[in-house]
């Protein structure tokens, strides 16, 4: 690989080459002749990076985790305190940053790459998410419910959740529970006995999570009470009133989470909903870098810098779901791709985009929502893809997590509800074995869901993107096409016990007959 460098003398270019001295320039010149992988989670199917590649991290989080990383399957490490902007065409690829961008070669293949950036630049904590985030499916009441969220609904959700035989796991109360943004209450007439309805939840063997967000409606005593105590982020005019923000649910003030007026005021808002009701965690949504890049801070914090500070609050609960993030990678927070599309094209996402998840820090990972998340797709009179739904939770039942929301006894026959119960029942099967990699990536910040060139290096794996592997020993290789009758599995050296009986020889390309019953796997038998 060469590398060229602005304004440094070349005998230093040398030692990035083969040494884990790190090199700190605002300036990089990288060799796009070899794979690398960015840490942008929504462009994840854009890795091993393709050029022509652009991107800019400054402010922009693409909609999904982030970090100033890149990792390359030769054992290359970049990283930045700060954001930077690529520009990857061409021989050489362009980075240009606001702090020190160093570069190290502490390896000779990716995992050593990772592992290196690991523990150099954000160890792992030693703590993780609670385990029945892990051990169960997910349910949450978005696709059902949308912006009509109340506790009839919800009861009669949970209840059929039982009844149709799925197990009870964490259940995530979504948006529109609460009477305003930044009033953080159940609504009383949507809500007529919230602690009741919480009871009943846990009577059923759920844990509840409910939906928050950084944002204070303008009209809410909660705003006039925190712009009062000098709190919000606010408009650098004279006047510093706080900003109103656009986003998706229309225009609020934000929460600056570099001022402790704020800090304290949200912390104690979600903790007494968990003395009051009992809730046991919370779905920390928005925080993108985006809704501050107008405004000052308290702590004159940059937009990349809100993110990471609204990030942190969900350390205080192990129950936690996280979808943007910033330089929070080693940390015990669930992370969650962005909305999927009721899709084939965003089914084909999950799997390189969890998998990017799980090398740039972030491995307690969850695929969205089964079928998609966008509430249009499963309105009564809209056109499902029954199909698609099935393989959507086939992709999601070996991932980390998985996560319900679409009924699917709603929206299914019953031939295929019975397919959604045998993707649970492999799930159950190898719940234990996901569990115990959650706890190894606790200590030790490998990931949980892997690409295949992590464990099996200059292979010719790199651009596999449509296969995992949990841990090193277990490779699922769920079906992503519509219709698909074949499916094509790349086998790594070594002994595969199949799921279909048979015992095959690695390294081997087969080619699997498969029918809408099948979920493809491996178990490496032997050490």
């Amino acid at each position: 690989m060469q590398l060229k460098f602005n304004s440094i003398k070349p005998l230093l270019a040398l030692i990035a080459l083969g040494s884990s001295v790190a090199l700190a320039e605002k300036t990089r010149s990288l060799s796009t002749q070899e794979s690398w992988w960015l840490g942008i989670v929504s462009q994840g199917e854009k890795m091993p990076l393709q050029e022509p590649f652009e991107a800019d991290l400054n402010a922009n989080n693409y909609g999904n985790q982030a970090q100033p990383l890149l990792l390359s399957a030769n054992g290359h490490v970049v990283w930045s305190e700060k954001a930077f902007s690529l520009q990857y065409q061409g021989k050489m690829a362009q980075l240009k940053g606001n702090s020190d961008i160093e570069h190290s070669r502490p390896g000779e293949n990716l995992k050593e790459a990772y592992l290196y950036a690991s523990n150099k630049y954000f160890p792992p904590s030693g703590k993780m998410p609670a385990d029945l985030l892990f051990t169960a499916p997910q349910y949450n009441t978005w696709i059902e419910l949308t912006y009509n969220q109340n506790q009839q609904d919800i009861l009669k959700y949970a209840r059929s959740i039982i009844d149709h035989g799925l197990p009870p796991g964490v259940l995530m109360i979504d948006d529109i529970w609460q009477e305003a943004y930044g009033k953080w209450r159940f609504h009383p007439a949507r809500f007529p006995d919230p602690k009741a309805m919480m009871t009943e939840l846990h009577q059923m063997g759920f844990k509840v999570m409910l939906w928050v967000a950084p944002f204070v409606s303008g009209d809410s005593v909660e705003y006039r009470h925190l712009e009062a105590k000098g709190g919000l982020l606010r408009e650098e005019t004279p006047q510093a009133l706080p900003v109103m923000v656009p986003w998706w649910n229309g225009r609020s003030a934000v929460l600056d989470l570099s001022n402790p007026v704020d800090q304290q005021w949200f912390q104690t808002e979600l903790d007494y909903l968990q003395a009051e009701y009992k809730v046991d965690g919370f779905k920390l949504d928005a925080g993108d870098p985006e809704f501050y890049q107008i405004g000052k801070s308290f702590g004159q914090l940059s937009p990349n810098q809100q993110t990471e500070a609204f990030s942190k609050i969900g350390l205080n609960y192990p129950f936690n779901e996280y979808r943007a993030t910033w330089k929070m990678g080693g940390q015990a927070l669930v992370q969650r791709l962005r909305d999927k599309d009721h899709s084939w094209e965003d089914l084909r996402k999950l799997v390189p985009q969890m998998n990017l998840m799980g090398i740039m820090g972030y491995p307690f990972s969850c695929p969205d929502m089964i079928g998609g998340g966008q509430f249009k797709a499963f309105l009564n009179g809209a056109t499902m893809d029954q199909e698609l739904i099935v393989r959507s939770a086939q992709a999601h039942a070996l991932m980390p997590m998985m996560q319900f929301s679409v009924a699917p006894w709603r929206v299914l026959s019953s031939e295929n509800m019975q397919r959604i119960k045998q993707a649970v029942e492999i799930r159950e099967k190898f719940k234990t074995l996901i569990l115990n990699e959650a706890r190894k990536s606790a200590k030790t910040g490998e990931p949980i869901m892997r690409l295949m060139e992590y464990d099996f290096p200059h292979q010719g794996y790199a651009n596999v993107k449509d296969q995992f592997l949990i841990g090193k020993k277990l490779l699922v290789a769920p079906v992503l096409e519509k219709s698909a009758s074949y499916r094509k599995v790349f086998l790594p050296e070594g002994k595969w016990h199949s799921y279909d009986g048979r015992t095959l020889q690695g390294p081997a390309q087969i080619q699997l007959k498969v029918s809408l019953d099948d979920l493809p796997y491996f178990e490496l038998t032997g050490d």
